[in-house]
């Protein structure tokens, strides 16, 4: 078998532990660089600095144009994409992808484009499904595709989903990756593998359906789905059996997390509509006491105006606060918020 050349990483939730037992566990010398991605936000990270302490090979956030050195483990940086372009690392604060940045896929899909059958991707433990469709391109290139067994992940969503849409080539244990990658990179792993071709297959066309009624009303569908990032128009596609949206502006989506991300963006709005009814009662009570002792009637209006806001306020607030279904592919929807640990 070839040896591997690169060895891309991606992690969310419950990732700052793994990568440091992972890191602990490495030799000094395994002949690749090690490129991750971990789920920070804009916040600030540490996390090269604890796996500096956790084991022998450097860690540093990546600079933007740097070469990539063997026995060095790159790290994306707050708020940040890191990718690979043309033999180096860059860094853009481009669109988020799966409401992330840095995110997992943009590094997964770079690592396949300049490295091919050369690449090792891995998914460990995190929410939702980050990673997933990079880590397909990984795999279709003839790349080694790995996920971390669910079973083993704190928070198993995005191996889960890894294994459910990609021809994985392992999924095992974090305690078993060391001594996996050490193999990979040396080009000692004797496991035979099949050739991955896997098409990207197009939107199917949709099927037409009686419309949608909404009390007796028809539901006159939307001409296009917005982002809920920017607002533009989304178009969708299928990725094996992964369907993405995208946007003109570069914001993407897989179906999980868009609904997700739809939900948050229809949250907010709704609470933010609450916030001005209650401003407006307040400023119509406002107004009653007023015009008190000047103009009764026009008193009483300004309180009737008063008490339909807060009304109206009120029954939205329930609106929100009541349960909503979210399909999820991969389990129960929960926010992937960044580990507690990351810094």
């Amino acid at each position: 078998m070839a040896r591997s050349s690169i060895i891309a990483i991606g992690a969310s939730a419950g990732g700052v532990r793994v990568l440091c037992s992972l890191a602990s566990d490495l030799p000094e010398t395994i002949g690749v660089p090690i490129l991750i991605v971990l789920h920070v936000g804009s916040q600030q990270s540490v996390l090269p600095a604890l796996l500096n302490a956790a084991g022998p090979l450097p860690a540093k956030h990546a600079e933007d144009g740097e070469p990539i050195l063997a026995d060095h483990i790159y790290v994306a940086p707050p708020d940040r994409h890191m990718v690979i372009a043309n033999g180096r690392l860059r860094l853009s604060r481009g669109p988020k992808e799966n409401c992330a940045r840095p995110a997992i896929d943009p590094l997964f899909r770079s690592v396949a484009e300049s490295y091919g059958p050369a690449a090792v991707g891995i998914v460990l433990t995190g929410n939702q499904n980050d990673g997933t469709v990079g880590l397909f391109e990984i795999a279709r290139r003839g790349g080694i595709a790995i996920a971390q067994h669910p079973d083993d992940a704190a928070y198993p969503d995005m191996p889960r989903s890894a294994a459910a849409h990609v021809p994985l080539d392992y999924t095992e244990p974090l305690a078993v990756m060391p001594n996996l990658l050490v193999e990979l990179a040396s080009g000692k792993d004797g496991k035979n593998r099949k050739e991955k071709a896997v098409p990207i297959t197009p939107k199917q066309p949709e099927i037409e359906e009686d419309p949608e009624m909404i009390e007796s009303v028809p539901f006159e569908r939307p001409v296009a789905i917005t982002c809920p990032e920017c607002g533009g128009a989304l178009h969708s596609s299928e990725v094996g059996t992964i369907i993405k949206f995208d946007c003109h502006i570069g914001h993407s989506y897989t179906a999980e997390t868009m609904a997700g991300a739809q939900f948050d963006k229809m949250e907010q709005m709704m609470r933010a509509a609450v916030r001005f009814l209650n401003e407006r009662a307040e400023f119509c009570l406002q107004m009653a006491e007023q015009t008190y002792s000047v103009e009764p009637a026009l008193c009483a209006s300004w309180q009737a105006a008063s008490r339909q806001a807060l009304d109206r306020a009120y029954k939205l607030r329930d609106l929100v606060e009541q349960d909503w279904i979210t399909p999820e592919a991969t389990g129960a929807r929960a926010a992937d918020k960044p580990d507690p640990l990351s810094f």
